[in-house]
């Protein structure tokens, strides 16, 4: 006959381990774009691959993809040749003027960065984040050699294990 008034010590660690193991979070690695244009200003390509991508089937619709590409491409249409002409011009004068001359080519670069940031907030804020996405510019080295690019990331967010216990 069993005896009930037995007390067994539970262990805590080994089954706080075992729970954590059971709702661990498996998140993939980021979708990279890259800038595929044929005008690259400070790292920042003239137009970004539109082709969609593998990874995101069954996440996204291709054409809401697509309209992201469309709206993302058409800010940088707008932006960069102003800023190559305002580049070359710096460059013919950046003798006379010691280096002075560049800094418009640098403030519309930071202006069309933050311009595309802003877009992809509002992408996300509107869409991808509800659908655990999130678009982000990012600074990344090219393999072979030490330039860096912006790239567009679409990182996968972890969805929250609603049923792991406080």
């Amino acid at each position: 006959m069993a005896v009930f008034d037995d007390i067994q010590q539970y262990d805590e660690e080994i089954a706080c381990t075992s729970m954590d193991e059971a709702y661990l979070m498996h998140v993939q690695d980021p979708i990279i774009i890259r800038g595929i244009g044929n005008l690259t200003v400070f790292g920042l390509s003239s137009r970004f691959q539109s082709e969609f991508p593998s990874a995101l089937v069954s996440r996204v619709a291709p054409e809401e993809f697509e309209e992201t590409m469309a709206r993302i491409n058409s800010v940088l249409k707008k932006s960069l040749p102003m800023n190559a002409k305002w580049l070359f011009c710096g460059c013919m004068c950046c003798c006379c003027t010691l280096g002075c001359s560049l800094w418009p080519v640098i403030c519309l670069s930071k202006r069309t960065q933050h311009s595309l940031n802003k877009l992809l907030d509002w992408e996300n804020n509107h869409l991808y984040n509800k659908i655990g996405l999130h678009w982000r510019l990012n600074k990344q080295r090219v393999d072979t050699s030490s330039i860096t690019e912006y790239v567009l990331l679409v990182e996968f967010i972890p969805k929250i294990p609603i049923y792991k216990p406080d």
